[in-house]
């Protein structure tokens, strides 16, 4: 649908209305319309265009096949019995409007709409449940799934070093499109040939895939990418041989560096792409290792044929939609068939197998994604992809220790590699919480995922580097990242109820973080993980009542939906209805914050424990559990930020120990802040002082 939907208008609202009330009517239209509300034509017709910048005629379609929509997604009817009710004469000009207007015929609404709620619900269920240990809620919730949907990192701020390089995508120069996935596949094994170089920084392909058709200069490209060196090139199969041209630019100067051209046949496209790899880091004067020349120089199949196969496969994977997987699939069996130790092929079938599994409930294909990554690493051990299949292989079966193992030897043998980088950040912030790699590889991904896709997009990366920061205690930082998130979209809610924690944490009070956060409430009073922010703090300002009434509205909206959601948050919950002397509620709450603590296997169980038995008034046992907390390192901040608010919490506060344990709580995640600072400062991944930011 349109924007004209979500303008506030009484004008508006009352031209929707009169066409909702005449819905049926085919012959009713802009006279009709003008007629109804006391208007003459030509007034309607600017009113309406200036308001909803759309004619009245284009309106009232749009209105039809809203209601359309609607009923598709909720009645037994057929298309052609709605097509009807809500004026279309037509069926065949009903399901044409339609197709325009949504992309899809009205004969699918039903089950995208069916598909798409079941997998939102997956996705809330999954996510929201592991990514326990963030305050606000519900903000890692939206990044993950961002992350891996769109795996866009924001503008880079580091000034760009002599050794990165950003490999632009090939133009195809045959009017053949066919040999357009040879020529992306030269693009892709040029750029992942790059990315094993350590001394090199190479943009990730999806960071330069905006540029495919983009009229902006190589100095604009290599500001927005963050580079010093920009590659272009195009080429062309002619018959049994590839052309290739490709020249290097010095970005910064605009200035062509160097420039050749390749003439090779098609059975040496190998060699061709090992070659103008090498023939760059010379140029560029890189150290590249003897391990890491062979690596380049490696070649994935003997068989032609099995090659191009796998360059489709390639091609309709990186679409990431449950379709183009299957497909891909297809494509990649007909390159083992051909040649059953091709790596690529068998490791890039396993990711297609977990993308598809991804967010089902009934996992489906566990075996297909654990044999195809076990045959590529008996064919190529050391092949980075292969390593990633089998890690994925560990994330599907949620062993994240052992996933991180493979992802980590992935980084040794492609330093540059953003898939193993994004799936490592993944796992430090929700399954393995810990604050410093967390935040390491949230920056280095930083440093290779560079996109400036939409505005939306630049406001999610911003908030994701934000929240790593502030987990970490770079709360300045993340002001300034947070502040960047909101100017890029304004309807972006998270980085509006992440900035008043922020500035909690850098000395702001309760009553002020409250007032900000019902502030961004009030923009969406639906949002569950904002309506829960709210009661939090009006519970850590012991106002129960207050929090009582966000809390109904919590549980309420939860089991309505059946959604598994921040069980974290039950034993806040429980207490505020113990104190108002709705003790059978709360008790019902206290049991499942106690299974959800009981089975928690993180460095924070003993916190949540503790938690417990502050509640139930067993001070020893609670006091007890606190004290082996400080033990854990790299803990996130913002679980241990308001501890001392805590009314449960504070039930200890009477024991001797408890304001000690508190203080070294404190203490270690400052020792810890300190060592991670000095970490990434050695390894420039952030400045030494705030002026550099």
């Amino acid at each position: 649908m349109g924007n004209f939907l979500d303008i506030e208008s009484d004008f508006l609202d009352k031209l929707i209305s009169t066409i909702e009330e005449h819905m049926s009517d085919e012959e009713f239209g802009v006279s009709h319309l003008a007629d109804s509300i006391g208007m003459s034509r030509s007034n309607l017709l600017r009113k309406t265009q200036k308001i909803a910048g759309i004619s009245v005629s284009v309106l009232i379609r749009r209105v039809r096949l809203n209601h359309a929509q609607q009923l598709l997604r909720s009645d037994d009817l057929t298309a052609s019995e709605i097509s009807y009710r809500v004026g279309f004469s037509s069926v065949s000009y009903f399901t044409k409007c339609f197709r325009e207007q949504y992309g899809y015929p009205p004969g699918e609404e039903k089950a995208k709409y069916t598909a798409q709620k079941k997998v939102l619900v997956q996705k809330e269920r999954r996510y929201a449940t592991s990514k326990k240990w963030l305050i606000p809620a519900g903000v890692l919730l939206v990044i993950i799934l961002l992350s891996l949907i769109l795996p866009r990192i924001e503008k880079s701020d580091y000034t760009p070093g002599k050794k990165s390089i950003a490999v632009l995508p090939f133009k195809n120069d045959s009017n053949d499109s066919s040999n357009l996935h040879i020529i992306n596949g030269l693009m892709e094994s040029v750029l992942t040939n790059l990315q094993k170089i350590e001394d090199l920084r190479v943009v990730s392909r999806t960071s330069v895939e905006q540029y495919r058709n983009s009229e902006k200069s190589i100095s604009e490209i290599s500001e927005e990418l963050g580079v010093s060196y920009v590659l272009e090139g195009s080429g062309q199969k002619l018959g049994d041989n590839i052309l290739l041209t490709v020249q290097l630019i010095e970005a910064p100067k605009d200035s062509h560096l160097w420039s050749e051209q390749y003439n090779r046949l098609v059975t040496d496209i190998f060699q061709l792409q090992a070659e103008v790899a090498k023939d760059i880091a010379g140029e560029i004067k890189v150290i590249v290792t003897p391990d890491e020349a062979e690596r380049i120089e490696r070649i994935p199949t003997k068989d032609i044929q099995a090659y191009e196969y796998y360059l489709k496969g390639f091609e309709l994977m990186n679409r990431y939609d449950d379709e183009y997987l299957i497909e891909a699939i297809d494509f990649f069996d007909l390159a083992i068939e051909r040649d059953p130790f091709f790596a690529e092929a068998q490791a890039y079938t396993s990711v297609c197998y977990y993308f598809l599994d991804l967010f089902q409930s009934q996992k489906q294909h566990t075996e297909e994604i654990n044999n195809y990554a076990d045959r590529a690493l008996l064919a190529s051990p050391e092949l980075p992809i292969s390593l990633i299949a089998k890690g994925l292989f560990y994330m599907h079966e949620t062993k994240f220790d052992l996933a991180v193992v493979y992802f980590e030897k992935a980084l040794e043998f492609n330093p540059n590699s953003s898939m193993a980088t994004n799936f490592l950040s993944d796992i430090y912030a929700s399954y393995i919480p810990n604050t410093k790699k967390y935040l390491t590889y949230a920056l280095r991904g930083n440093k290779l995922n560079v996109a400036l896709v939409d505005s939306s997009a630049m406001s999610i990366s911003y908030l994701h580097l934000s929240n790593a920061l502030a987990q970490a205690g770079f709360f300045e930082e993340a002001e300034v990242y947070a502040q960047k998130s909101m100017n890029f979209d304004e309807n972006n809610l998270f980085p509006q109820y992440l900035y008043p924690y922020i500035k909690f944490a850098q000395g702001g009070t309760l009553e002020g973080t409250l007032e900000s956060l019902k502030t961004v409430l009030k923009k969406d009073t639906t949002r569950l993980d904002i309506i829960i922010e709210v009661a939090k703090v009006h519970y850590c300002l012991e106002e129960y009542e207050s929090a009582a009434f966000y809390y109904d509205v919590f549980s309420q909206m939860k089991e309505n939906f059946g959604l598994g959601i921040f069980d974290n948050e039950e034993i806040k919950i429980a207490y505020t209805y113990k104190q108002l002397g709705r003790l059978e509620e709360a008790e019902k709450h206290l049991a499942v914050y106690k299974e959800f603590a009981e089975n928690d296997n993180s460095i924070y169980k003993n916190l949540l424990l503790s938690a417990y038995y502050a509640y139930t008034g067993d001070t020893e046992k609670g006091i007890d559990h606190l004290k082996k907390f400080p033990e854990q390192k790299d803990y996130f901040y913002w679980l241990v930020m308001m501890i001392a608010d805590d009314p449960i919490m504070k039930n200890m506060a009477g024991h001797p120990e408890f304001s000690l344990t508190i203080e070294k709580i404190n203490d270690q995640f400052w020792k810890s802040h300190s060592s991670t600072r000095s970490m990434l400062e050695a390894e420039g991944l952030i400045k030494p002082s705030r002026e550099n930011w």
